[in-house]
């Protein structure tokens, strides 16, 4: 066992306090990373608020860790002491299941199990990122390439793998217009992705303030929602949208801009149930899906991808002491785009 500190939040919406928990022992398979900075999801904010139920008290958040291996087991061939690694959204799985065997450990049928707020299949607790230490299996550790700063990699670890994947899936590359919904921590990394895999990209915003940036990322049309005439200007236009808002849209309109077997694919997770009418899919054939981040295999090809087109988040990195107003800034949408915990002020 190895104790170390983290930041624990003890109750839902409660200020995180800085404690120490024990790590386990390291197995033969397992690998001891000390992480140098974990990046804030907001999912993290979802569960540290209880917002999706299911919380476990105390909750150390965090699944965008980046550090760097400090010991390894008998057994492990992958990595060694020096090697610069991430942590991203689970660190077990069966490894048996029919989605284990193709490398999509995401939607193991035995239940996947998370990085923190999840218990593991001895019936302990683990706990996530915002922390000094941890201990992973070799299977769930990932390589980060040397062209990519390990604060800037630590977000790849979630939000990357989240807009990489689905763009993947649903073929974005030359011809096809590609539409991303949201110019925040997930929708500026999307405009990248779709960007270098050869698609048309357009970023669809609540105001016109993002344009700017939205074109020096790779966007090739902005257009704010809030006028109302972007929707009628854009009837049929895409083959792809990606949501990427974690609120409440009005889903017909969005639909509306779809081509015929056009595809709304989200992402991004509101608190309440979305509302459509069915005809919206049926009079041209197309339809609504999700996608959840991705698995071990998909993420090393994400963060290889991302460094061969100098892909990368933009970040704002904090301090420990900092988590809480960070926390209350995502909620204003008062970052661009990503805060990253430097973990050495813990």
């Amino acid at each position: 066992m190895c104790k170390t500190h983290v930041l624990s939040v003890p109750s839902a919406k409660a200020p995180f306090e800085k404690t120490t928990i024990e790590r386990r022992g390291l197995r033969s398979n397992d690998i001891l990373i000390d992480i140098k900075f974990c990046g804030i999801c907001h999912s993290d904010i979802h569960n540290a608020f209880d917002e999706w139920g299911g919380g476990i008290f105390p909750m150390v958040p965090g699944h965008e860790m980046a550090g760097v291996v400090t010991a390894v087991g008998t057994e492990v061939t992958k990595f060694a002491v020096g090697d610069r690694v991430g942590v991203g959204c689970f660190v077990d799985s069966c490894g048996e299941c029919e989605y284990c065997l193709v490398g999509e450990e995401q939607f193991c049928t035995k239940g996947v199990i998370n990085s923190y707020n999840s218990y593991d299949y001895n019936g302990d607790l683990t706990y996530g990122g915002y922390s000094q230490k941890i201990v992973v299996k070799e299977e769930f550790v990932v390589r980060i390439p040397d062209s990519l700063e390990l604060d800037v990699a630590s977000p790849l670890l979630c939000a990357g793998i989240t807009t990489y994947s689905p763009l993947k899936k649903w073929n974005a590359g030359p011809g096809k217009k590609v539409a991303i919904v949201g110019m925040g921590g997930l929708g500026h990394l999307a405009v990248q992705y779709a960007h270098a895999m050869g698609a048309e990209v357009t970023v669809l915003s609540q105001s016109m303030s993002k344009k700017s940036e939205s074109l020096e990322f790779g966007a090739d049309h902005y257009y704010a929602t809030s006028d109302s005439a972007t929707f009628t200007e854009l009837a049929g236009r895409f083959d792809l949208i990606l949501n990427t808002v974690s609120s409440n849209l009005n889903v017909d309109a969005y639909l509306s801009m779809l081509r015929v077997d056009g595809t709304l694919v989200n992402v991004g997770a509101p608190s309440e149930p979305d509302k459509y009418h069915v005809f919206s899919l049926i009079l041209s054939r197309r339809s609504i899906a999700g996608s959840l981040v991705g698995g071990i295999r998909e993420t090393q090809e994400m963060l290889d991808f991302s460094a061969e087109h100098g892909i990368a988040p933009k970040i704002e990195v904090i301090d420990a002491e900092q988590v809480d107003e960070a926390y209350e800034r995502i909620l204003r949408s008062d970052v661009r785009y990503r805060f990253v915990i430097d973990m050495s002020t813990l």
